[in-house]
């Protein structure tokens, strides 16, 4: 399965749930409720933890980006296609682009 195939079912799922037509100032918060978890996960090496908050983040994301006539797929292009050419370092884990 791609990845449009899992946004596809993602859609469907919030759709059939009235999810498609409520405010995405909830699914902002889960987001970050989210991002918590897997801060948690990632902290105390519970990978499950951290597999199922980054699966839950995805889904959460999709579903923001379905209640504001976003696509997540031209989301993630863009971000890939501001980053591939991007030159820069890594220091100390954490790429600083160049001019930063």
């Amino acid at each position: 399965m791609i990845i449009d195939d899992y946004v596809e079912e993602i859609n469907e799922w919030a759709a059939e749930r009235g999810l498609s037509k409520t405010s995405s100032d909830k699914q902002l918060n889960k987001l970050v409720e989210e991002l918590g978890e897997l801060a948690e996960g990632h902290n105390k090496q519970h990978e499950d933890q951290v597999i199922d908050s980054l699966g839950d983040m995805f889904v959460v994301m999709t579903i923001y980006c379905l209640q504001n006539n976003i696509s997540i797929s031209d989301c993630i292009k863009t971000a890939v296609d501001t980053i591939k050419d991007r030159k820069g370092k890594t220091v100390d884990g954490v790429f600083i682009k160049e001019g930063d």
